[in-house]
């Protein structure tokens, strides 16, 4: 009996399981949907798909960077407890997935599930065997790739990951300064969490959003039109250095800024140092974690 892609999207969605093993599984049984979904139960990969619907918000972020190659990489993988984070095994498969998202660079996570694995598996293939040995829910959420000269950093286990991107020559980036100084600007990604990387990289709809909000701020405080406009300007100055990275004050130093932190650099290195790009990762953020409530759940269950 032959089957259709249409066939192996409608078993993923009645199964859970991965896009492959539905693949394999109608392959092995001649196109028969039942006997394929009795077929991915005894493979163990549909217990994977009781999980699938839990929600996975700790984990880990995970930053790396092959510098022979020059491309960096950082990739959040989502688990349901912190516990899973100090799993080696869990660990392994992350700094595995980055690898592969260095070497393959896919568009997409749904991309990046069909990339082979070392071990020749595909990443998906391989996220349902963790998630059937760990026990828990696992996701891979997102992933950025940068090409050129990168410097990453990992905050405490992988609650933040940072990957910044540069524009530098081979003779600066090869020095060990130039990676002290990419690592501390790393850090302080880390630590201010800037928005944009410069003023012009601020959105007009958001600068014009800010002024309005700033000028009724001044107006409010009783402040006279043309005083009002000043306060604003001063204002905007002062959002420029609180959001933009090459704006903010450098958190080891708060005499200079990030610009005026880059430019010594790049005089005592003997090149230019240019930031070009930059993201941060925080583990679950923006996820909504369910927060279990065991007394109030018996409660309403006795009413």
């Amino acid at each position: 009996m032959a089957f259709t892609a249409k066939d192996v999207k409608e078993l993923r969605e009645r199964t859970g399981c991965g896009m492959m093993d539905c693949k394999k599984a109608l392959t092995e049984t001649d196109g028969d949907f039942e006997k394929a979904i009795e077929y991915l139960r005894e493979k163990g990969l549909a217990a994977a798909t009781k999980k699938a619907g839990r929600i996975a918000a700790d984990g880990m972020v995970f930053s790396t960077v092959d510098r022979e190659n020059k491309v960096g990489v950082v990739v959040e993988v989502n688990s349901e407890t912190d516990f899973v984070a100090k799993n080696e095994m869990f660990r392994e498969f992350v700094a595995d997935v980055a690898a592969v998202v260095a070497k393959e660079n896919p568009a997409t996570v749904e991309e990046l599930l069909t990339k082979a694995m070392p071990n020749g598996d595909t990443v998906e293939a391989a996220l349902q065997e963790k998630i059937l040995v760990i026990g828990e829910n696992l996701k891979i959420r997102r992933f950025v790739r940068y090409e050129g000269p990168c410097v990453a950093y990992i905050h405490a286990g992988g609650t933040h990951g940072v990957l910044v991107n540069f524009e530098v020559s081979d003779e600066v980036f090869a020095k060990p300064e130039f990676e002290a100084y990419g690592k501390d600007i790393a850090m302080q990604i880390a630590a201010a969490n800037p928005t944009y990387l410069n003023k012009a990289d601020v959105p007009a709809e958001v600068l014009e959003k800010e002024k309005e909000i700033l000028t009724q701020q001044a107006i409010n405080e009783g402040k006279p039109a043309a005083i009002a406009e000043k306060m604003v300007a001063g204002r905007i100055a002062k959002y420029y250095k609180e959001n933009c990275l090459v704006e903010q004050a450098f958190v080891k130093d708060d005499k200079q800024s990030i610009t005026a932190y880059t430019n010594a650099t790049a005089k005592e290195l003997g090149g230019d140092i240019k930031i070009v790009a930059f993201t941060r990762f925080e583990k679950g953020e923006g996820i909504e974690k369910k927060v279990d409530d065991f007394a109030a759940e018996v409660a309403a269950m006795s009413k």
